[in-house]
């Protein structure tokens, strides 16, 4: 088996291994997911990305329950590996669940991240769900019929090491502060037992500079993952570690890395930009109409076109309940754990070449890519220009560098759409099309 020396080492005053870690994502279990989502595939895709340590995601399915049972083995507490041992990818138990139940008068949907420290305490929690009569059966992420404080309470009640992070938390119909069904604080939402939660997800249509808009999350950890729905999507946002051994290298120390905050353990978050997500500005996707907030006021939160209400985007809610600028936000960031905004490489072919991300050029020069220079993770953050010019063409290695240097241009998603990152302007000259075509010829 290779060990966790396999992962990339680096050299800051001694050695330390930094690893990348995706903690929200899915199985072919959950809805609208792809068939493709089983452990050894998992593992494969997050070797090719460079993610290191991933969530297995639905443990309380039993389906996915039984394949986790069958392909992985504890190999130090609380990180698991594929029992065929050929991968180096580590696995943690986590999850994600849908309470929707009526809170404070109104029906609160909320989405939540759940850890385990190991499988035997998954499944106690999956039976302490049945047992209050949820069905975990039907989805991977099952709705349960549950407040958020009750299932963290019950939660709490299983094992102490249980932890609990509201998912994507801004995100208009599942997130904890989203438009609808949301709370306005974590205090709001669960009462006596808010100092167990310690980090929140910021979701794909926020970044760490937004939240910090609000003082009300200065004591809380900002966490990024994919919620990849396929293996296409891991880690499109992730969470950078460093530890110092490989012992350290554990389910407790991923979370006191977590509760902590912006210690050398945790050096920062990797981001999309937050104007591509696909609920960042307010619009309504029928009309294909999307606004800044200050036009959704003037519009009386009803599209313009149909007179339907606006489904009202994350950066509206950020401003709703923000008590500082972003010069404000920038100097409380600079405290904190900072982030880095990418773009998926898949994407930055597609552009240079100007074609569709799934076309043939562009996988195949994502693959050669991949082969002559190193990981994607490895190629967006830390590979030369050089090299990556080398191995590929003179304006991808330009594009990357825009990416990293934040030269871009983003046209905003809304109401479920995905916004599109630009890196070269409509009229601009892409100089290596030819070459990178005659490349894969």
């Amino acid at each position: 088996m290779r060990l966790w020396t396999s992962l990339r080492i680096i050299r800051n005053g001694g050695s330390v291994i930094e690893t990348i870690l995706d903690l929200h994502i899915h199985s072919k279990y959950s809805r609208a997911c792809s068939k493709d989502l089983l452990l050894p595939n998992i593992a494969t895709a997050c070797e090719e990305r460079g993610i290191n340590i991933v969530a297995t995601g639905d443990f309380t399915h039993p389906a996915w329950f039984a394949h986790l049972k069958e392909e992985l083995f504890e190999e130090r507490a609380g990180m698991y590996a594929l029992k065929n041992a050929g991968s180096n990818i580590r696995f943690v138990i986590g999850t994600e669940v849908s309470s929707i139940k009526k809170h404070g008068g109104e029906t609160r949907r909320v989405h939540h991240l759940i850890f385990a420290p190991n499988l035997q305490i998954a499944q106690k929690f999956s039976a302490a769900l049945e047992s209050r009569g949820c069905n975990i059966r039907a989805d991977g992420r099952p709705i349960l019929g549950i407040t958020s404080k009750d299932l963290l309470s019950l939660m709490l009640g299983i094992d102490e090491k249980m932890v609990m992070i509201p998912a994507h938390a801004w995100t208009p119909w599942f997130g904890i502060f989203g438009s609808k069904g949301g709370y306005d604080s974590l205090e709001e939402c669960f009462e006596d037992l808010t100092p167990h939660i310690f980090a929140i997800e910021t979701g794909l249509s926020s970044d760490p500079l937004m939240n910090r808009r609000w003082s009300k999350l200065d004591q809380i950890t900002l966490i990024s993952n994919s919620d990849a729905h396929s293996l296409q999507k891991l880690g499109r946002e992730a969470n950078v570690m460093r530890f110092a051994r490989d012992e350290d290298i554990t389910y407790d120390e991923i979370i006191r890395n977590i509760r902590v905050g912006g210690s050398n353990g945790f050096p920062y978050t990797i981001e999309f930009y937050p104007e591509e997500g696909k609920y960042y500005l307010d619009g309504h996707a029928d009309c294909r109409f999307v606004c800044a907030p200050k036009e959704t006021k003037r519009y009386g939160g009803c599209c313009p076109k149909c007179k339907k209400p606006l489904t009202i985007g994350v950066m509206n809610r950020v401003e709703e309940l923000a008590d500082r600028s972003d010069e404000e936000a920038k100097k409380i960031l600079s405290e904190k754990i900072p982030f880095r905004s990418l773009v998926p490489l898949p994407e930055i072919i597609a552009d240079t070449f100007d074609v569709g991300v799934a076309s043939k050029s562009v996988v195949k020069m994502y693959d050669t890519l991949i082969k002559k220079v190193g990981n994607e993770f490895f190629i967006l953050l830390h590979a030369s220009l050089e090299d990556i010019a080398r191995a590929s063409t003179a304006e991808i290695a330009r594009a990357i560098d825009r990416v990293r240097t934040g030269q871009i241009t983003v046209k905003p998603g809304y109401d479920g759409i995905f916004g599109v990152v630009k890196v070269f302007g409509e009229a601009e000259d892409r100089g290596g099309v030819k070459q990178g075509k005659l490349l894969l010829e």
